[in-house]
C-alpha cells in the first residue's frame, strides 16, 4: 500500500503553510497550517474546522455475494446493515489480531464502500472475494472533506437538497453539495457533531472553497491533520496502528468488543477470538498526567517499580489543559482512580486512570439525547 497518491488540495495546503512533508498512506498530508493547531481546536470545539482526509483509503465492492464476503471477512454482523447505513468494523488475523480497522458504508443491497487506515486490509483482501460473484476495487479518485464542529450543520444545510437533521450518526445519503453530486456521511474523528463530503477529485477544490465560504459567517476554518490529532485523542478515538503497539492486539484489548459478533456464522478469526476472549492481557485506559505538555508515545506506566504498560497516543489539550494520554494496562489495574507513575524521556511524572473521552464523556455532541432510542 505505498502507491503513490496526491490530493487535489495540495495547493491550497500549501498556500495555508503546509509544507507537506509528513504522509500517510502514501499521500502526503497538511501536517500543520500557519495557524496554531490549539487555536483550530477551539474552532472544531467552538464553531468548525474544514479537514481534507482525502488520504483513507477507498474502496468499492459490488456483486451479489458482496455481504456474504463482507460478512465472512469482518468482525461485524454486516447482514444488519441497511443501505444509507455505515458502521465500524475490524479485520483480524487468523491468530485474532488486528490488522486492520474498517469503516463499512452500504449503498445499496449488493453495493458497499469500505474507508480503511494503514493496515493490511489490501494485502489480504483477494482472497475472500476468489471464487466469488463480488468484486473489489480501490477508489483514488474519491476525496474526503470533513466538516466537523458544532456548526457544522448550520454551514452545509442550506445547500444540499437533502434536510441534515434526517441524517443520523452513521448514516450517509447520497445528495448534491453546491451543485456538485456528493454523498454526506455523518460521523467524523473528533468527537463533534460532524459532517464527511464523499466527492469527485475535480470537485474538490471547488467544494472546499464553497464550504468555506459559506462558513466563514460562522467562524470557520480549514484545520491540519494536527488538530485531527488532538481532537481525536480528547475524544479517546483509536488511531491504527499507534493504539495497538504489541502487534498481536486483540479487539478485545482496546475495548471494542461491539464492533465483534461472535453470534454470526463462522468468519476470520472468529475461533481464536472466542479462545482469546479469556486471554486478555492488557485494558485500554485513559490517564490524565501530571505534566504541563505532551508525553512521548510508547512511553512506560509503573505501579510502584513494577512496569505495568504503556501509553500509546498521548497529547496536551490546551482546550481541557490536561496532558493526556491513551494507554495500555495490566487488567486488575484498570479502575478509574489508579494512580500510575509515567516514566517518559521528560522525567517520571504522576497520572491516574479518568473516564474516557476526557472531551464529553457522555457523548451528547455526537449522540444527543434526542437521538437516542
Amino acid at each position: 500500500m505505498t502507491d503513490a497518491r496526491n490530493s487535489a488540495l495540495n495547493e491550497r495546503h500549501k498556500a495555508l503553510g503546509s509544507k507537506l512533508s509528513e504522509s500517510w498512506n502514501g499521500m502526503p498530508l497538511p501536517d500543520t497550517y500557519n495557524t496554531d493547531p490549539d487555536d483550530e481546536v477551539v474552532a472544531v470545539r467552538s464553531s468548525a474546522g474544514l479537514f481534507d482526509v482525502s488520504a483513507l483509503r477507498m474502496i468499492n465492492v459490488s456483486g451479489k455475494d458482496s455481504e456474504a464476503v463482507l460478512n465472512a471477512m469482518l468482525t461485524s454482523d454486516i447482514a444488519k446493515m441497511k443501505p444509507g447505513q455505515s458502521a465500524i468494523s475490524n479485520i483480524v488475523d487468523e491468530n485474532g489480531s488486528l490488522i486492520d480497522d474498517v469503516l463499512v458504508y452500504r449503498d445499496g443491497e449488493d453495493v458497499f464502500r469500505l474507508s480503511h487506515g494503514g493496515g493490511s486490509l489490501e494485502d489480504v483482501i483477494d482472497g475472500f472475494f476468489s471464487g466469488k460473484e463480488a468484486k473489489w476495487e480501490k477508489d483514488d479518485d474519491v476525496h474526503i472533506l470533513s466538516l466537523q464542529g458544532p456548526k457544522s450543520r448550520e454551514i452545509l444545510d442550506p445547500h444540499t437538497a437533502i434536510d441534515l437533521k434526517s441524517i443520523h450518526y452513521f448514516e450517509h445519503r447520497k445528495t448534491d453539495l453546491f451543485g456538485r453530486s456528493v454523498s454526506i456521511g455523518r460521523g467524523g474523528y473528533s468527537a463533534e457533531l460532524g459532517y464527511e463530503v464523499f466527492c469527485k477529485a475535480e470537485d474538490a477544490v471547488y467544494l472546499w472553497d464553497e464550504i468555506l465560504k459559506a462558513g466563514q459567517p460562522f467562524g470557520a476554518i480549514p484545520v491540519s491533520w494536527a488538530c485531527l490529532d488532538i481532537v481525536r485523542v480528547e475524544g479517546a478515538l483509536l488511531f491504527f496502528p499507534y493504539d495497538m503497539p504489541q502487534g498481536d492486539t486483540t479487539p478485545w484489548e482496546v475495548g471494542a468488543d461491539w464492533t465483534v459478533d461472535l453470534d454470526k456464522s463462522d468468519f476470520h478469526g472468529k475461533e481464536a477470538l472466542v479462545r482469546r476472549k479469556n486471554e486478555i492481557r492488557v485494558s485500554q485506559v485513559g490517564l490524565e498526567i501530571d505534566a504541563h505538555q505532551a508525553i512521548e508515545p510508547g512511553a512506560k506506566l509503573f505501579k510502584g517499580d513494577r512496569e505495568v504498560g504503556s501509553v500509546n497516543s498521548t497529547t496536551y489539550s490546551r482546550y481541557l489543559e490536561k496532558s493526556l494520554a491513551l494507554g495500555h494496562v495490566e487488567p486488575d489495574l484498570s479502575d478509574f482512580g489508579t494512580a500510575l507513575t509515567v516514566r517518559s524521556e521528560k522525567g517520571s511524572f504522576d497520572a491516574h486512570i479518568v473516564r474516557t473521552p476526557f472531551y464529553d464523556p457522555m457523548r451528547v455532541r455526537t449522540h444527543p439525547l434526542e437521538e437516542r432510542a
